[in-house]
């Protein structure tokens, strides 16, 4: 079984840098075809993709927010973080990480997920 679990501070600072870590157990993140995602809930509006990695490495971010996005990983710790700069109050929000199997192409469908993080950005 698949578990993935964030990590990182709760509040940030406007101007800052947000950055979060998302701990794969049960499972590679370097086997299968699968993208490790980032995914975020603000208050009262819908789920926002912003970005994956996948198993060999290659990154993909959404357009509205690849200027400030950037998400690696470290294959020894079997971990992959986001790191969003700039960040103002908008970018409060449940932030989730999940595992897309990338069986129909990127963004179809997520099997597992972690918990989520509430992130508040304020001063």
């Amino acid at each position: 079984q698949v578990q993935l679990q964030e990590s990182g501070p709760g509040l940030v600072k406007p101007s800052q840098t947000l950055s979060l870590t998302c701990t794969v157990s049960g499972g590679s993140i370097i086997t299968n075809y699968a993208y490790w995602s980032w995914i975020r809930q603000p208050p009262g509006k819908g789920l926002e993709w912003m970005g994956a990695i996948r198993y060999i490495g290659s990154t993909y971010y959404s357009p509205s927010l690849e200027s400030r996005t950037s998400i690696f990983r470290d294959t020894s710790k079997n971990h992959f973080t986001l790191q969003l700069s700039s960040v103002t109050p908008e970018d409060t929000a449940v932030y989730y990480c999940a595992r897309d199997p990338g069986d129909y192409g990127l963004g179809s469908r997520y099997d597992y997920w972690g918990q989520g993080t509430q992130v508040t950005v304020s001063s």
